[in-house]
C-alpha cells in the first residue's frame, strides 16, 4: 500500500481510522509486548486505545514508559 489513504480504502476504513492504529506502531516495544498480554477484567479491557495512543504520543520512549507507569498503577 501507498498510504494511509489507501490502506483505509482497501479496509472500508477512515484515512483518520487508520492513522490512530498506526499510531499505536509508535509505542516503546516492552510497551507493545505488555499491551499484547493485558487480560481483559470482568470481559472488559483495562484501557481504551484513546489512552494507548495518547502513551504514544508521550514523546520519546522513556517518557512513553514514564506515562505508562503513571497509568498501569491505575488499572
Amino acid at each position: 500500500m501507498a498510504s494511509a489513504a489507501d490502506v483505509a480504502s482497501q479496509l472500508g476504513f477512515t484515512r483518520a481510522r487508520v492513522t490512530h492504529l498506526l499510531d499505536l506502531r509508535l509505542l516503546a516495544p516492552d510497551i507493545q509486548e505488555e499491551v499484547l498480554f493485558l487480560d481483559a477484567v470482568d470481559g472488559a479491557e483495562p484501557l481504551s486505545e484513546r489512552v494507548l495512543r495518547a502513551v504514544a504520543h508521550a514523546g520519546t520512549w522513556e517518557a512513553q514508559r514514564q506515562r505508562w507507569r503513571e497509568l498501569k498503577a491505575s488499572f
